[in-house]
């Protein structure tokens, strides 16, 4: 069964395509990722999803109900946690609870029942009687995600619930998704642009890029069809190198990338000592060589030509663009 069924949805601000016919279906109690740079579209497809924003065309349903005619029922059925942070500072995590249990209309024995529940589960039960401004960063993050699940939805949306978060964080942070997922099978959709974080954690991913999904399928798969290993390669001289290997047979592709030669090579192990030589002609030196299995970023860059950091620089302007045109 389908969780989230999207077809072709599209929004545009303006002169602005921000989605361009995006299509995807989740199953239930799986954790999807919706990955990409700052500016690709992810947050204004959840937008679209969570119905805070309207489609310009397309159509979606989220725990069967239509986002386009059955807003409400959708509300109800799902959580979100929002990029900016969106509790008061000025409560405590109880507080905060209990007041989003109220405008969920959760009976209080419930309400009170289901805050000690989910503060327990993202390791916050002792805290539950301090301010909010007292908390750290990951601290916040956790009750936000505690908070959206107190009305006990199918679908949890989470937009890039770990940015800004020192690397460390983000693993706690990761810890405690992934056990609400096994522990309360709930349906997480996540968008995100750190493609080592989807690769660990994420059945399944959709990777989007200038409001369009460029390739969707579990992490393990999309890494596949790139094949082979990547090695970085510096020498003495790269441009005058890159013909050797090229001519490789092991070599299914060489290219110059940031500041080194990137070479997909089938059974790296078997073949460095070919590459060695390779670069070796004319009294070329190698200066450098590191050996890495495919990630999702090679598979971004396989599929747009670009690495995720180059997409980020451009799609600042998109987004902050986009920006300007929703407030409108």
């Amino acid at each position: 069964m389908l969780a989230v069924q999207v077809e072709r949805l599209t929004r545009d601000f303006g002169d602005l395509r921000a989605v361009n016919e995006v299509s995807f279906g989740i199953a239930s109690g799986r954790i999807f990722g919706l990955l990409g740079p700052n500016g690709a579209g992810k947050s204004t497809t959840l937008a679209m999803l969570s119905t805070v924003l309207q489609p310009t065309a397309g159509a979606a349903w989220v725990n069967a109900f239509d986002i386009r005619t059955q807003p409400e029922d959708v509300r109800r059925s799902i959580g979100i946690v929002f990029q900016d942070q969106s509790l008061d500072e000025e409560l405590t995590a109880y507080e905060n609870m209990d007041m989003h249990g109220r405008l969920y209309h959760v009976p209080r024995a419930l309400r009170q029942r289901k805050i000690g529940e989910m503060l327990e589960l993202v390791g916050l039960a002792d805290r539950a009687g301090d301010l909010v401004k007292t908390y750290s960063g990951g601290m916040r993050r956790r009750l936000e995600i505690a908070r959206g699940l107190l009305h006990e939805p199918t679908v949890l949306f989470l937009d890039e619930p770990t940015l800004g978060l020192d690397p460390q964080t983000r693993n706690h942070l990761w810890t405690y998704i992934t056990a609400l997922n096994r522990e309360k099978q709930v349906t997480i959709i996540v968008t995100t642009h750190y493609m080592e974080e989807a690769d660990r954690l994420c059945d399944e991913v959709a990777i989007i890029d200038h409001g369009r999904i460029i390739a969707s399928d579990t992490p393990a798969a999309l890494k596949r069809q790139i094949g082979g290993d990547v090695v970085a390669i510096q020498t003495t001289d790269d441009a005058r190198v890159l013909p050797f290997l090229e001519a490789l047979p092991a070599v299914k592709g060489a290219e110059l990338r940031d500041g080194a030669i990137s070479v997909k090579l089938d059974q790296a192990d078997r073949h460095i000592a070919e590459l060695v030589t390779a670069c070796g002609q004319d009294g070329i030196s190698v200066t450098s060589l590191a050996v890495h299995k495919p990630t999702l970023e090679d598979v971004f860059l396989h599929f747009t030509g670009r690495t995720i950091r180059e997409e980020e620089a451009s799609g600042k302007e998109r987004m902050r663009m986009a920006r300007r045109l929703w407030r409108r």
